[in-house]
């Protein structure tokens, strides 16, 4: 082969990615100026020694746990690893798996701090594969220079149906009666029926947290069942943009107490963080209707279990369903497994499959948009 062309060639490359040096440096290096040097340092070596940066996802299984999804689009704009397994708790293995990695891939797994502090300075980019981030150290990521993204938008249809599901499935007692069927009662069959049965249009619910993305499908749906909402916001009214605006059926306070004793059904969406955990229990459950029922589709920890375990043994409220607990699964001794008035789910909102190949590829374009940046705005979905 021609060695003149192979040397112009080489110019060429280096040139191309001294070019996109530069612009990282630009887009990182104003978000973090006090380590520039380091970074353009890591970047250097990752960019010069592979064609494709080196990603693994830690936890594949907890995603692809049929094997059923297409993972060709990272595979083409990543050097992927995935590792089949549900979770990594072990430190020693977790160190394994990121050595020479530029990009680490999660979906609700903990990446204790301890742990992250020995990553190696490889890692440039961490990426949660789900909305909730509560999981990563985004204090300690942002101190060297990593960044951090999510894909927030991947499930909000999945995840609302769920809830509108939990909803019609309590107001017709059909989980009480499949229990009774696998019970072998079949006296509904054949007697006067026994369970409570009631028409959802005409119904209140509250939504908790739910001017968001979320809560505003569920409340959408509602809306078209004939029930009225009731949406509580930090800020206390929704704004003029926002798709339930001026809605007749609809109001809006920043007053979660003022909506309690109002709804028939109350549905949680704040996300998890340190002002919203264990904010939910006795107080507020007590100020709910006997007949309500509680439905948790957002994070199990918003609520206080122990609490919300008591009101329901003394049968404050009607009963709970809940998609998410405070440890998932909850502990094996939890009273939540026995509790009659309780219908538990896995985490299930977002498993339908296609909302799960709709977060790889969304995750691929988290990817792509970092590792082909041309200014700060092009990296998408960052959190830190």
């Amino acid at each position: 082969m021609n060695t003149s062309f192979l040397a112009l060639h080489g110019q060429q490359a280096f040139l191309a990615m001294s070019l996109r040096l530069v612009n990282i440096h630009n887009i990182i290096g104003r978000r973090f100026l006090h380590k520039e040097a380091s970074f353009i340092a890591r970047t250097i070596r990752t960019l010069g020694t592979a064609g494709k940066p080196k990603a693994v996802f830690l936890n594949a299984s907890r995603l692809d746990y049929d094997n059923k999804l297409d993972w060709t689009g990272l595979q083409t704009i990543c050097d992927l690893t995935l590792n089949r397994t549900d979770y990594v708790r072990d430190k020693a293995t977790m160190l394994q798996l990121v050595q020479d990695a530029d990009i680490v891939i999660t979906k609700e797994m903990e990446v204790p701090i301890d742990s992250f502090a020995d990553f190696p300075d490889s890692v440039r980019l961490l990426c949660e594969a789900g909305t909730g981030f509560n999981n990563l150290p985004i204090q300690k990521a942002r101190e060297r220079n990593i960044l951090v993204c999510n894909v927030p938008t991947y499930s909000t249809e999945a995840v609302a149906h769920m809830a509108i599901t939990y909803l019609m499935n309590l107001s017709v007692s059909m989980f009480d009666q499949q229990r009774m069927l696998w019970e072998g009662d079949r006296s509904n069959f054949t007697g006067p029926f026994t369970l409570p049965l009631h028409e959802i249009n005409g119904k209140t619910i509250a939504l908790i947290g739910g001017a968001g993305r979320i809560g505003s499908k569920v409340a959408e749906i509602a809306l078209a069942l004939g029930m009225h909402v009731k949406i509580t916001s930090r800020r206390g009214s929704l704004p003029p943009d926002h798709v339930l605006y001026g809605h007749p059926k609809v109001e809006c306070t920043d007053c979660v107490d003022s909506v309690l004793s109002q709804a028939d059904y109350v549905s949680l969406h704040t996300p998890l963080n340190a002002e919203t955990r264990g904010t939910f229990g006795r107080k507020q459950i007590s100020l709910m209707k006997s007949s309500a029922f509680l439905i948790n589709t957002s994070r199990g920890a918003v609520c206080n279990e122990d609490e919300l375990i008591a009101c329901l043994e003394e049968g404050l409220i009607a009963g709970a369903g809940l998609d998410v607990t405070a440890t998932e699964p909850a502990a094996p001794d939890s009273k939540l497994w026995g509790l009659k008035n309780v219908w538990l789910s896995p985490h299930a909102g977002w498993r339908r499959l296609e909302t799960r190949q709709r977060l790889v590829n969304m995750t691929c374009d988290n990817i792509d948009s970092f590792c082909n940046a041309t200014s700060e705005d092009d990296i998408i979905n960052v959190v830190n």
